[in-house]
């Protein structure tokens, strides 16, 4: 195994992590934003108001999106374990 294989694996293992945390992640983002313009134009410096959406938000997309996740997933772990014996032989 030489030093190439080692960053390819590396660059797929991070490039899977961003495109499965991407639509959580992003979909978090959006509504912390709306909440937060929401909190300065009304004045309310609730902490659960700006908490609860976020987590609302993020269960909604695992529950839309957690399939897709989970099949990339299993798929990419499925290629590593099975180009394990080429690598080591």
């Amino acid at each position: 195994m030489d030093a190439q294989q080692v960053f390819t694996f590396g660059q797929q293992g991070l490039y899977m992590l961003l495109m499965v945390a991407a639509p959580v992640l992003l979909v978090v983002l959006a509504v912390g934003v709306l909440v937060s313009v929401f909190q300065a134009a009304t004045q309310i410096n609730e902490a659960t108001l700006s908490f609860v959406p976020k987590i609302v938000a993020a269960v909604l997309v695992l529950a839309v999106a957690g399939p897709w996740m989970m099949t990339t997933l299993v798929e990419y772990i499925q290629r590593t374990l099975q180009t394990i014996p080429q690598v080591v032989g």
